[in-house]
């Protein structure tokens, strides 16, 4: 059977269950711990790429309030639910460095913060986030320039990142032959973010680094 012929069997298979593709390419994306490309999605799922991305677009819309189908009327003349516009759920689809997944949305990250949060070790220190925050901004990094940047050892700190999945090695510096960090994809899932161009200004976020960007001016001259 060619690629077609196979999409097309499982287009039908996924058929005879509840809700067919789309509830099949939901429950997918429930369980996913990392994104997933529309290819990747496609070939576990046994569909064409064209298909998925059409099942995705539908999720999307419907997750942020919208109905697939377009607006209709019922005999009485009043609007049709399936055409109506309703309330968002309270997570959404995103396409998130290079895939698809499903994140509860910004405006509960508050609830969903002190709900998961609360009580755990799972946050980072605050030297942590510093840490993070200046190889994000000023990645491929060594550990030297970082802790330069600081004013404190950052060995410990650069090491608990990497464990965590947020920074791995990038080489090393042609010069010192120090090891150069930068933030992983996992980072960008992390913050909710396609690339590291949609970074935030860093100043209002890190209070004790709002000469960051100072610093590195200085240092290009």
């Amino acid at each position: 059977m060619s690629d077609y012929e196979d999409a097309v069997a499982g287009l039908a298979a996924l058929g005879e269950r509840p809700g067919g593709a789309r509830a099949a390419l939901e429950a997918v994306l429930m369980v996913i711990d990392q994104p997933a490309s529309s290819e990747e999605l496609a070939a576990g799922l046994g569909l064409t790429v064209a298909v998925v991305e059409e099942l995705l677009a539908e999720l999307q819309q419907e997750y942020n309030g919208y109905t697939v189908k377009a607006p209709g009327t019922d005999a009485d003349g009043s609007p049709a639910d399936a055409g109506a516009s309703r309330a968002p759920r309270g997570f959404e689809l995103r396409n998130v460095a290079g895939g698809w997944r499903i994140y509860s949305r910004p405006e509960f990250s508050d609830v969903v913060g002190k709900f998961v949060l609360d009580g755990q070790t799972a946050r980072l220190t605050q030297a942590a986030l510093e840490t993070m925050a200046v190889i994000a901004y000023r990645q491929p990094v060594s550990r030297a320039r970082v802790s330069a940047i600081r004013g404190v050892n950052v060995d410990s700190v650069v090491r608990t990142l990497v464990q965590r999945g947020l920074v791995e090695e990038a080489g090393t510096d042609p010069e010192s032959g120090a090891l150069l960090y930068r933030s992983t994809s996992y980072f960008l899932e992390r913050m909710g973010i396609a690339s590291l161009e949609e970074l935030p200004p860093i100043s209002p976020h890190l209070p004790g680094l709002e000469g960051i960007e100072e610093f590195f001016d200085a240092e290009r001259m």
